[in-house]
């Protein structure tokens, strides 16, 4: 089948515009990323604390929530398997033991953003906890958000965003790491966009 100039021009300026619109939204992405605020002092104590794991600083920055009594429990999503709590507390050391095996419980079954959503739902409905504290990174929070007001639609969520050491989003072109792990987190929010159109 011989395709027609036309058709092939048609098809070229499709391409054009799709790439464009793709650069576009990447670039409203990062300033999005950049522009994400932190809860402001004081804070709402709330009936939980959610981490979800996969970067520096997110687990640290829960106990810290947990410390400040800004939840009753921290629930740490997509533990790697293996992992307990005596070891996720080394870097918690000041913190009596027994007040954190009382509070904390790992979530084993999660390795996706869509996993930690499903795990957290079912945790989070045993507790009979309503209002959480989102933690995970700058860059990953658009789209997990769009998976937890999905997956928990009563439940009242509030984004906690953390910077993962070692990573400048105002200045993402300067590394060629920090841009393809952006350009990555885009793509993956674009296609979660897809499957929960609002």
């Amino acid at each position: 089948m011989t395709i027609s100039r036309k058709t092939k021009a048609t098809l070229a300026v499709i391409a054009v515009i799709a790439v464009v619109a793709l650069g576009a939204g990447f670039l409203f992405f990062v300033d999005a990323v950049a522009a994400m605020p932190q809860p402001q002092q004081p804070m709402k104590k709330l009936d939980a604390i959610v981490v979800l794991t996969g970067g520096s600083n997110r687990i640290s920055t829960g106990f810290n929530l947990l410390k400040e009594g800004y939840g009753k429990k921290l629930f740490i999503s997509g533990v790697y398997r293996g992992l307990d709590i005596a070891q996720l507390t080394k870097r918690w050391k000041a913190a009596p033991q027994k007040r954190l095996d009382c509070c904390i419980t790992l979530g084993f079954k999660a390795d996706s953003t869509y996993g930690n959503a499903v795990e957290t739902e079912a945790w989070l409905k045993k507790e009979g906890f309503r209002s959480i504290y989102l933690v995970t990174a700058d860059y990953h929070m658009k789209r997990a958000l769009l998976e937890f007001h999905h997956y928990a639609p009563g439940v009242l969520i509030t984004p906690y965003p953390v910077v993962p050491d070692n990573f400048n989003v105002r200045d993402w072109w300067k590394s060629s790491s920090v841009g393809l792990l952006l350009a990555r987190e885009y793509l993956k929010y674009v296609a979660t966009s897809l499957r929960y159109p609002s």
